[in-house]
């Protein structure tokens, strides 16, 4: 092979590589704005109030398949235009904070105008979808858009341990944007599915605040652990999680294997938050309550669809 055959080769070959690490750098960039886990976890509760709603009404998801790819995309554009304003919003907490220093806002992969632009489009983009489906839908949909992004991101979150109960209501509203594009959201199943969310959130974000205590603490945010101490947001935790286990048993058209597993999956998180009240190891604790906490939900949704199915 000639001298510049292999010159070349080697540019090619150079030009390929660069190529697949920016297609993977722009991937994980993406990734990280969305916020890939919330988003999903978010996600997760609109697919299963919409597949819980055509099980009560008899219907099947063929019959609503157009219904349903609207409510998807609709309700993942609009989580996802409040997720990227957030992290527009945040940038100057990200730069200090060690889990969100590799954001793109930060690193500047991305332009601060970009990312603007990409969280307005977005949302614009979920609210069109979603009012092709139903009005009801939509306007929970607005509701938790507009919790996230001016109540919590803009007003709370750095003034008032309060932003934990206020970011909570923004994923609570997440079942109903499911069920009321079939029926109405006056019924104990989505009710209940959204006090489960909104309940599960607190426990689950105080565990975090405990995990990155210093970050938060550094940022100058407003979380219970750092304005508090540990002592009274483990007792909190406690209180969440027990608010929990009465919750199932109104869910029992489900079934009561349903009822059984919620119940014991309540229990097992509470022994655990019983058991921080006495450990030493906080953050060790904390770990374990995050941990359960993210496959508690999980588990639970995945359950009702399953169980429903057929």
């Amino acid at each position: 092979m000639s001298k510049n055959a292999t010159v070349s080769l080697e540019r090619e070959e150079k030009v390929y590589n660069l190529n697949e690490r920016n297609i993977w750098t722009i991937i994980s960039d993406l990734t990280s704005l969305l916020k890939g886990f919330v988003l999903v976890a978010n996600v997760l509760p609109v697919l299963t109030g919409f597949w819980l709603a055509l099980q009560f009404a008899n219907a099947s998801i063929f019959e609503y398949w157009d219904v349903f790819l609207l409510t998807m995309m609709g309700s993942t554009l609009v989580m996802a235009g409040a997720l990227t304003l957030n992290n527009w919003y945040e940038v100057d907490l990200d730069r200090v904070m060690e889990r969100t220093k590799d954001r793109p806002t930060v690193t500047g992969h991305f332009s601060l105008n970009a990312v603007l632009m990409m969280g307005i489009v977005f949302t614009i983009l979920g609210f069109t979808l979603l009012l092709f489906t139903t009005v009801e839908a939509t306007i929970y949909a607005f509701i938790g858009w507009f919790t996230y992004v001016i109540l919590y991101t803009m007003w709370s979150k750095r003034k008032y341990t309060l932003n934990t109960m206020i970011g909570a209501v923004s994923g609570a509203v997440t079942p109903l944007i499911g069920w009321t594009v079939i029926a109405p959201g006056f019924h104990i199943v989505p009710i209940t599915l959204a006090l489960i969310v909104l309940i599960w959130q607190m426990p689950h974000t105080f565990a975090i605040a405990m995990r990155r205590y210093n970050e938060y603490k550094r940022a100058g945010v407003a979380m219970l652990p750092v304005v508090y101490g540990f002592e009274i947001t483990k007792r909190q935790i406690v209180v969440y999680i027990a608010c929990l286990l009465p919750l199932p048993f109104f869910l029992g058209s489900l079934g009561t294997g349903f009822i059984l597993i919620a119940t014991l999956l309540n229990i097992g998180w509470l022994v655990i938050g019983i058991q921080g009240l006495f450990t030493k190891n906080d953050v060790k604790w904390a770990n374990r309550i995050f941990l359960y906490s993210v496959n508690y939900l999980t588990i639970l949704f995945v359950m009702m669809i399953l169980v429903t199915w057929g």
